[in-house]
């Protein structure tokens, strides 16, 4: 694309990517966070009800920021693509075995008056919002802390860690916190879509317990990347116009290697400010009943957390802990100058699009769920 040189659409592609995944997060987020929060928040069936139809109209469209990340990894960052899924192919299929649960728990739900079978589809929704939620934040961990994998001299990638091996204490921390800021950002939209009552309570009780611990997590997580061994630099020069080719980089691990960017680009604090920032003023919003400020705040936190993974990491993509000098990085692993400048063109066109879409849905679907919608609205979950 002849607007842009080679390095400029990696650092464009870079930047959507992270877009794609807080647009994830701020939408299907939510989703996660009020499915997991079902058994909790209502106990009547008219009460799921209400709970589950808050995201009824809207939960299809949101995962097109999943599919949307998915398929700009495998376009523009091809090495990523290969090694994270292939490498993380279990804890893939745990995560879409759960997410299968979410539509057919949604379509068959109210398929029988019978309670034990809709307690049963509950139980389900609710294992499909929180363990993608947990797996998504470990998964999240493991790239900070280095995949374990390693490239041959024919670029070949060899995983050589297990299932289990990505479950460690700092992962789980990072998957707590997804858990947490999910919590907080699903308790958020229910409280500003239910009518008030004893749902409407239950979501702002537990949306406060889940701030509180997004706030202590993301300490958490940020002790660890600051003391503990996580971390990585690269030591050889780097040629942002480069060849795609991960063999010419050298890298090493370091303890606090995620910061050093901020001091080199003093502005990037913005992100971790804007995290915690945002989980106090969801916090607000709670407790004072301004559901608006709470939903913005739970936003605002989610957008500030994944862009300090993705401000501290830069330019690493997917670092290697067993070998350091595979990671893959915005200059070593993207695809040619002219597939991103085709898919720079794509974006801008087709983008607004969506977007425009998705703002006049949320536009048309806008207004609280109530009892009286449930026992009325044939369309209705």
């Amino acid at each position: 694309m002849a607007f842009f040189d080679y390095e400029v659409l990696r650092l464009i592609w870079w930047a959507l990517l992270g877009v794609l995944l807080i647009g994830f997060a701020l939408t299907d987020g939510y989703d996660l966070g009020v499915a997991a929060l079902l058994p909790w928040v209502a106990k009547t069936d008219v009460e799921r009800r209400m709970v589950i139809n808050t995201v009824g109209p809207t939960w299809e469209g949101n995962q097109v920021w999943f599919i949307l990340g998915g398929g700009a990894i495998f376009a523009a960052w091809p090495f990523v693509y290969a090694v994270s899924f292939s490498g993380f192919y279990l804890a893939m299929f745990l995560v879409l075995s759960a997410l299968i649960l979410r539509p057919v728990g949604f379509k068959y739900r109210s398929k029988r008056p019978d309670a034990a079978w809709r307690t049963r589809w509950d139980w389900a929704l609710f294992v499909g919002g929180l363990v993608p939620a947990l797996v998504f934040g470990v998964a999240v961990g493991n790239v900070l802390l280095g995949a374990p994998f390693r490239l041959d001299s024919d670029m070949r990638a060899f995983y050589e860690g297990t299932l289990l091996g990505l479950f460690t204490p700092f992962t789980l921390v990072c998957g707590l916190l997804s858990v947490a800021m999910l919590l907080l950002h699903g308790s958020a939209w229910i409280a500003l879509k239910v009518e008030r009552g004893p749902v409407h309570d239950k979501a702002r009780a537990i949306g406060t317990v889940a701030g509180i611990a997004s706030i202590l997590l993301f300490a958490a997580g940020w002790a660890f990347v600051a003391y503990g061994d996580v971390g990585f630099r690269i030591t050889s020069p780097v040629d942002p116009l480069g060849p795609s080719n991960p063999l010419r980089t050298t890298s090493e691990a370091v303890t606090g290697g995620w910061l050093t960017n901020y001091s080199l680009y003093p502005w990037m604090v913005i992100a971790p400010v804007l995290g915690f920032a945002g989980a106090l003023l969801a916090l607000f919003g709670i407790r004072r009943g301004n559901e608006v400020a709470a939903f913005t705040g739970s936003s605002a936190s989610a957008a500030g957390i994944i862009a300090t993974v993705g401000l501290s990491m830069f330019p690493f993509l997917l670092p290697s802990r067993i070998d350091p000098h595979s990671s893959l990085t915005v200059w070593n692993a993207s695809s040619s100058a002219h597939t991103l400048g085709i898919m720079v063109f794509v974006t801008v066109v087709f983008l607004p699009i969506v977007l425009a879409y998705t703002a006049w849905a949320y536009k048309v679907m806008f207004g609280r769920v109530t009892s009286h919608d449930v026992h009325t609205n044939v369309d209705f979950y």
